[in-house]
């Protein structure tokens, strides 16, 4: 059962950075580009930047100045100018509007299917599970404020 939206990913950076490095056309243009890395717990390795065209995945191996373990201070640093930033694309939707951020690649944009619930059987469970599970059950609804999400 679906419990959240699909999660388009965006790669946004401040304006200013495209002023010393064009913006990237394509995913391996990204190599030119300081770039914010996601360090994934618990195994430390680094969310892969993926990308979709044409029915093909492509990845790329970005690297920068700084490596975290949380989306918001790398949205944060993408803010300031730090880099760009592969980012749900929710998180960053306000500061797209406002001009705070401008997003490339976006004809390349790599959507996640949303998060689902898996469970054995239906017609077994308690009258809490079953509370639980339509509680739980995606509803689409406007778009919600991103900072929301983030705390």
């Amino acid at each position: 059962m679906r419990i959240g939206p699909d999660i388009p990913m965006a790669v946004v950076g401040a304006p200013h950075c495209f002023h010393e490095h064009t913006a990237p056309k394509r995913p391996p243009d990204l190599i030119a580009h300081q770039c914010l890395n996601l360090r994934l717990p618990p195994h430390g390795e680094f969310l892969p930047w993926q990308f979709t065209k044409a029915g093909k995945e492509h990845r790329v191996k970005v690297d920068g100045p700084l490596v975290l373990s949380s989306i918001t201070p790398i949205r944060d640093a993408a803010l300031a100018g730090a880099g760009l930033a592969y980012l749900p694309e929710v998180y960053v939707h306000d500061y797209l509007a406002a001009g705070h951020l401008v997003e490339v690649l976006a004809d390349w944009r790599k959507t996640f299917e949303g998060y689902r619930l898996y469970y054995v059987n239906r017609r077994e469970g308690s009258l809490a599970f079953s509370l639980l599970v339509e509680s739980l059950r995606y509803r689409k609804t406007p778009r919600q404020d991103p900072a929301s999400l983030s705390s």
